[in-house]
């Protein structure tokens, strides 16, 4: 004996709207935005100093915070892993992941770490537990680019989002993109807001003494201009003499992520050449020492290998402080302060004194049984190590990751 037929219906129909309502409590469950934050759940790992050679291979490539940390990327997910001189990538210490919104970079400062994301939201974690420290809105990232397995491109070089030391001490996050905000790092408060046009405007660092690092070509032809991260003021508007309607401005002398910058390089696009300056308070300073497009600053020297040799000059005069003709063959790889890195082409790496030329350690960046036969891909060196992406040869830009990188951990990290 079944329903009668009108009550059928209604059953039938009562039935398709629970199941309805249950999709879309579903849909809203899995699609809705979201935040998971996983806190610390041991101690804060003490600084430690590995012992000089290869410490390990990591799958993704690290960020050093505060000497203690190794912080990552992944599409949605910034996370964190201890102790920094682990053979390799270990249990997270804790995380943070967004739903929908992408990561798009990451910067660091003491103990406080910055996301941007995709909405151009700025999340501040405090490095020690992982909690969040505080939200502020941002301008939304914009443009496209290449960011591969591992995310290098997203902790060592990020776009768009800087940190400045400003003249009273005080420590600005800066974020560009749709426009460009100031934000104290310290508590997320907005400091000033600016309207930019993306299309012609490029921010391309900070300065040691606090300023903001733009390429303005939107009313003519283009100049740099130094604004103040603390307040959003714009004081020097600077072109080099004989520059012409376009220019290039590559930061020199920066830490990871192009900041705290003391020099700047400036060329027509597409051209090698270019001109080095020295950056400060007032407008740039002639640095011929710097002209050379692989030349690095450090502690005050410039350094370049020059006809395959290593060769070191006052950054300020210009004159030779010294040169190692006694070294192989090799490339200068990065730079830290107190370490010049070199690259041999049997990938030896070799880390000098910048002030006396003097070796500091030399070895073979080799881990297990992987060789020596790869390519460099980008590099990161901070906090006395050196991270290097090691790529499949022939080097296929191309290619898929698989393809393009040597293993399924490509990132050697060494101590210096």
């Amino acid at each position: 004996m079944g329903f009668p037929k009108g009550r059928r219906r209604i059953v039938v129909a009562v039935a398709a709207l629970l199941a309805t309502a249950a999709v879309a409590a579903t849909v809203h469950r899995v699609l809705a935005p979201a935040e998971v934050s996983t806190p610390a759940r041991g101690a804060y790992p003490p600084a430690a100093a590995a012992a000089v050679g290869v410490v390990g291979r990591l799958p993704v490539a690290p960020l050093i915070v505060d000497g203690r940390l190794r912080v990552y990327a992944a599409h949605r997910q910034i996370y964190a892993d201890r102790p920094v001189g682990g053979r390799h990538r270990t249990t997270p210490y804790w995380s943070y992941r967004r739903w929908p919104a992408e990561l798009d970079g990451v910067v660091a400062s003491g103990t406080t770490v910055v996301s941007r994301w995709s909405d151009g939201r700025l999340v501040a974690l405090d490095a020690r537990t992982g909690r969040v420290a505080w939200e502020a809105a941002g301008p939304a990232p914009v443009g496209e680019r290449t960011v591969r397995r591992t995310g290098a491109a997203t902790v060592w070089d990020p776009q768009g989002v800087f940190v400045a030391r400003a003249a009273d001490g005080r420590q600005v996050v800066v974020a560009t993109g749709a426009g460009a905000r100031g934000i104290d790092l310290a508590d997320g408060r907005e400091l000033w807001r600016a309207d930019a046009d993306p299309g012609c405007r490029e921010a391309v660092g900070t300065t040691a003494s606090g300023q903001l690092i733009t390429v303005d070509a939107c009313a003519g032809p283009a100049v740099v201009e130094f604004r103040d991260a603390a307040t959003g003021v714009v004081g020097v508007r600077w072109r080099p003499p004989g520059a012409g309607d376009e220019l290039v401005a590559s930061p020199v002398g920066c830490g990871t992520g192009r900041v705290g910058c003391a020099a700047l390089r400036t060329a027509a696009p597409g051209e090698d050449a270019g001109r080095g300056w020295l950056v400060g308070d007032g407008e740039p300073v002639p640095a011929p020492a710097l002209d050379r497009p692989d030349a690095e600053l450090v502690d005050g020297t410039a350094v370049a290998v020059v006809d395959g040799v290593p060769v070191a000059r006052s950054a300020r005069t210009g004159a030779e402080l010294w040169r190692r003709p006694d070294l192989p063959a090799a490339r200068l790889i990065a730079v830290q302060p107190g370490r010049v890195h070199l690259l041999t082409e049997t990938n030896d790496l070799v880390t000098l004194d910048p002030v006396t030329g003097a070796q500091r350690s030399w070895f073979a960046l080799n881990a297990g049984s992987d060789g020596i036969g790869w390519a460099p891909g980008a590099v990161y060196a901070a906090s006395g190590f050196v991270a290097v992406e090691r790529l499949r040869e022939p080097v296929d830009p191309t290619g898929d990751d698989q393809r393009y990188y040597l293993t399924s951990e490509p990132v050697i990290l060494a101590a210096t």
